[in-house]
């Protein structure tokens, strides 16, 4: 008969779980036994907020159910930030976490109990598509498929610690599944056929179905615009492809003059567009399998879990020449030495390189403006805005088989995971952590200078990177600003597929037009200065 433990990771092996993240404790060592008997890898973190990132990292990457593990209390409590992130980004993680005894435990008594909390799964429900409280041995016999579903966002399950050494007997009942949503409102195709200027808007959840976003932009002749969660769903030489963000003003404008918005698995989110100062669309057509969620933010006209394209009616019309126009007229408007770092990051990645940002300057114009010619490939924690993301998640991402990753972290966000190093070092992690160090938190510096008030609070002192990665044992180099060297040193790190960092110390650059201080629409809605 099996125990708590092995019922578990008996489900996440047929569940297809590959490998899972996690930070052993008291509670939950009947876990790690399961799995040192099992197919799946256990690789070890140094902190319980590295875990569900790195779990959640490796989500994106690979498009499947990433697992992370934490003990009972305070290492629950320190996912937070990080399950918080991938909810709002929809990533689909599961945290497994323990609670004290069952034994110990009394109902609204706080008794005093190694790592007692009274109500610990209170805290994720706010973050989570589904909680599962165990309260029974024979409920890990069987756990609900929406706990175990690579997607919707994360999921969390909570175990008593003596559920996972005790035998799981199949006795008392079942527990129920969540059925998929389905949306549909509306007929799609008259308001499609009748629509002269369509503009596609491509989101997360077009992602795994790019195939379609292409076959209707090419028969509708329409450009495409993409969220940061659909980066890559149209390579940027596709000719349907405006390969810029909506927050620049010339791809701006396909949207004020567009008559038809078709909305391909977003939710309009407010990052992407500044805030909804993006007029309200004539029409609006919504691919999305939960209709609540496409209708939220715009007014929607029909919703459709999916589009017959053989029904739309073919469009005679080359977008190309006009996007070729607007890429140049958004591309001169850019900073000089922006466009410079961009052009080295381009040199050095290949096609297929995860790329996993923080929030940080030089991920911005990553995030906005580089190109990605495949979906999945980057990671941006633009959800909840959560620094310290870009290093663990790519302790995850780095796994998932999808090609090689590349993490790229300010000197800031770094030094909240840095010593996962560590991990990188001893589980040979193959991927190149970038460590852009400008001295400081550069974006709050740029937002203090805009508000004309001196820098506070924003400059930090900040270790030797290079020597400090070596002293795990990691190789590192340094190298001055972020031209030609960077790129020319990060195109040998990526070829390398040993663990590595590589350090730029620059001046800090110009934020891009993509973060809120710089939005255009904005400067267009603030009344007038007083005279």
């Amino acid at each position: 008969m099996a125990t708590g433990a092995e019922a578990i990771v008996a489900q996440l092996e047929d569940a297809g779980v590959e490998v899972c993240f996690g930070l052993p404790g008291v509670h939950n060592l009947a876990l790690w036994e399961a799995l040192r008997r099992s197919s799946i890898r256990l690789l070890g973190v140094r902190h319980e907020q590295a875990a569900a990132y790195a779990a959640d990292g490796y989500a994106r990457a690979s498009g499947r159910l990433g697992v992370a593990l934490t003990t009972s209390g305070p290492g629950a409590a320190n996912t937070l930030g990080a399950v918080g992130e991938a909810w709002a980004s929809r990533s689909p993680i599961l945290l497994i976490a323990t609670d004290i005894p069952s034994t110990l435990r009394r109902p609204g008594v706080y008794r005093g109990v190694l790592h007692e909390t009274n109500g610990q799964a209170e805290m994720f429900r706010p973050v989570t598509r589904a909680v599962l409280v165990v309260a029974e041995a024979w409920q890990l016999g069987s756990l609900p498929r929406s706990v175990l579903a690579p997607s919707g966002g994360p999921s969390y399950l909570e175990v008593p610690t003596d559920l996972l050494a005790g035998e799981v007997t199949p006795a008392g009942g079942e527990l129920t599944s969540e059925a998929p949503l389905q949306a549909e409102h509306g007929d799609p195709y008259p308001i499609i056929d009748a629509a002269e200027r369509p503009l596609i808007w491509a989101g997360s959840g077009a992602r795994d179905r790019a195939d379609e976003v292409r076959a209707l932009a090419e028969r509708l002749a329409a450009p495409v615009l993409t969220t940061y969660g659909g980066r890559g769903v149209l390579p940027p030489e596709h000719r349907c492809c405006v390969g810029m963000p909506p927050h620049v003003e010339p791809a701006g404008r396909l949207w004020d003059e567009a008559d038809l918005v078709i909305s391909f698995g977003s939710d309009l989110d407010g990052m992407n567009t500044q805030n909804w100062l993006q007029p309200q669309p004539p029409r609006v057509v919504a691919v999305n399998v939960d209709a609540d969620d496409a209708a939220k933010n715009y007014r929607v006209d029909a919703v459709t879990a999916a589009l017959d394209i053989a029904r739309v009616r073919q469009r005679d019309g080359n977008a190309g020449a006009r996007i070729r126009e607007l890429r140049a007229q958004s591309c001169r408007a850019l900073d000089p030495g922006a466009l410079r770092f961009l052009d080295a990051v381009s040199f050095a990645l290949p096609e297929d390189a995860n790329v996993i940002c923080d929030m940080c300057i030089p991920g911005y114009w990553i995030a906005g403006f580089h190109g990605f010619h495949r979906p999945r490939k980057l990671q941006y924690p633009v959800g909840w805005g959560t620094l310290g993301f870009a290093f663990p998640a790519a302790l995850g991402a780095a796994l998932a088989g999808t090609g090689p990753t590349v993490s790229i972290s300010g000197d800031g966000g770094f030094l909240f995971a840095c010593g996962e190093l560590a991990t990188m070092a001893q589980e040979r992690l193959p991927f190149t952590a970038v460590i852009v160090d400008d001295g400081g938190y550069g974006m709050l510096r740029y937002d203090q200078a805009k508000a004309g008030e001196p820098a506070y609070g924003v400059d930090l002192a900040t270790p030797d990177f290079a020597a400090l990665a070596e002293s795990f044992g990691v190789p590192a180099e340094t190298v001055e600003g972020l031209d030609d060297a960077f790129g020319e040193a990060l195109a040998r790190h990526v070829m390398d597929t040993s663990p590595s960092v590589l350090v730029a110390r620059a001046e800090a650059l110009p934020p891009p037009p993509t973060t809120s201080p710089n939005w255009y629409r904005k400067q267009r809605a603030a009344p007038p200065s007083a005279a």
